[in-house]
């Protein structure tokens, strides 16, 4: 029998090395749109406080970053690889509770299933209603607002995976295809209904380049999706129990 203590050990290194090549897809796809971004916030900046260079130099020395865009560049495998950590041991936590409730005797099935289920309720609901958007856009002012709103959605998302999820069962006495679609009828309608209720967030300026904009969001998408593809499969193999010759036949 498999103790908590190994099953947490293994999310934790199956997480770390997730956020690594999560954090590698962000620098090469990511990290240039967000140059991009911040130098046409740059831009803009310079062009409204050319009339005044003594303004504009103060403008500058308070708005200087703590941390350098190189220093933030580095930083940022060190945040995926510890958020790929925090993830891991997280996940490694709800595979433990939810393992007898998953329908199937095989884990990597039950691994793949709770990581599809993670990155749909955490990631790809919140992800459609309130996408990210570059360092460029955006109002200081409503950071709360949309904080709030955006951990809201999140929790919505689990909602939804947890009204699908029953949905399923409950229609699964009626054959496999009401199965199915009681789950996708339990996610959309859920998920719906929430985005009608939540309120409208659009920052965007009307002069910020729409093919910029989603190239970035894009890429926030995919590194979350390469972040729970790899923690879902490397979990996967992680805890599948079946003998090196058997996966070996299999495969």
């Amino acid at each position: 029998m498999r103790t908590f203590g190994s099953l947490l050990v293994r999310g934790l290194i199956v997480g770390l090395f997730a956020g690594l090549l999560a954090g590698t897809f962000a620098y090469v796809l990511g990290e240039p749109r967000v140059d991009a971004a911040i130098a046409i916030e740059e831009a803009g900046a310079a062009h409204t406080h050319d009339h005044d260079h003594a303004d504009q130099a103060d403008q500058a020395e308070e708005e200087e970053p703590l941390v350098s865009r190189e220093g933030q560049k580095a930083g940022l495998f060190l945040a995926t690889s510890l958020y790929g950590v925090a993830l891991g041991g997280l996940f490694a936590v709800a595979f433990t509770l939810l393992r007898r409730k998953l329908r199937t005797e095989n884990d990597a099935y039950a691994a793949l299933g709770l990581a599809a289920a993670g990155f749909v309720g955490i990631v790809l609901v919140p992800f459609l209603k309130y996408p990210p958007n570059p360092p460029a856009v955006g109002d200081p002012d409503t950071i709360t607002r949309r904080t709030v709103t955006y951990l809201l959605t999140l929790v919505i998302g689990l909602l939804a995976v947890w009204a699908g999820v029953a949905l399923s069962r409950w229609a699964a006495r009626y054959g496999e295809i009401a199965r199915l679609a009681g789950g996708v009828v339990g996610l959309v309608v859920t998920v719906v209904a929430a985005y009608l209720i939540l309120p409208r967030i659009n920052e965007v300026p009307e002069t910020f380049p729409a093919t910029l904009l989603w190239q970035f969001r894009f890429a926030s998408l995919g590194t979350q999706a390469t972040l729970w593809l790899l923690l879902g499969f490397g979990y996967a193999v992680a805890v599948d129990r079946r003998p090196i010759r058997s996966k070996v036949a299999a495969a």
